[in-house]
């Protein structure tokens, strides 16, 4: 019984990884071969014929090269800005738009500083700890209500990173980590399992 305990738990520990990142791979793959709609009508049907997966993953890298291309040349600039002017003067399309724009702008930005830094934070109370990451500091009314040096900071949850709460704390609340991004998420998708720089020792009595 020992052994193939043992055998399981080696067979888990090799499968469950391998299966998860062929599942994420997969959702990828799939995700942007709906980019294949972009082409002539008699392309898309032999391709489905035939069942040629990842062409979308390259049409995606080619659509994205274009489109920086041009937009980083003089007139790829002017064509966008007035593009982007358009946008604005719609009701109800530019309030997303805008949104969205500044969203992406902040985080793909080279000179940002949203999601550079991991930090400690005492949530969701005072004694318990938890990695948040910076996205930068309270602006607009906010700031005529907060008294202090405050930094915004993103409270993820695990094992989901994608949801989490937006609070504002003292910027001495908050202890900026000695670890990049990546081992934080690493940290709180694995929900503490996968520590930054080794496995730690874990106490199991109180000495």
């Amino acid at each position: 019984m020992l052994a193939l305990r043992k055998w399981l738990l080696s067979g888990l520990l090799v499968i469950v990884p391998l299966a998860v990142t062929l599942g994420v791979l997969n959702w990828i793959v799939g995700t942007l071969d709906q980019t294949l709609w972009l082409l002539p009508e008699d392309w898309q049907e032999w391709l489905s014929a035939h069942r040629i997966r990842g062409l979308g993953v390259l049409l995606t890298l080619a659509i994205l090269l274009a489109v920086g291309a041009v937009a980083s040349n003089f007139i790829g600039k002017r064509l966008l800005g007035w593009g982007d002017a358009l946008v604005r003067r719609i009701p109800v399309v530019r309030s997303i738009y805008s949104s969205v724009k500044q969203v992406s702008d902040t985080l793909f930005s080279e000179s940002g500083n949203a999601f550079r830094t991991a930090v400690l934070v005492q949530w969701p109370r005072e004694g318990m700890w938890t990695i948040a990451f910076v996205t930068g500091a309270p602006g607009g009314d906010v700031v005529n209500h907060l008294h202090g040096d405050y930094l915004g900071v993103y409270v993820p949850t695990t094992p989901n990173p994608t949801g989490g709460y937006f609070v504002m704390l003292r910027r001495s609340d908050c202890i900026e980590l000695k670890m990049s991004v990546d081992e934080a998420l690493k940290y709180i998708v694995s929900m503490g399992v996968v520590v930054p720089g080794g496995p730690a020792a874990l106490p199991t009595k109180q000495s």
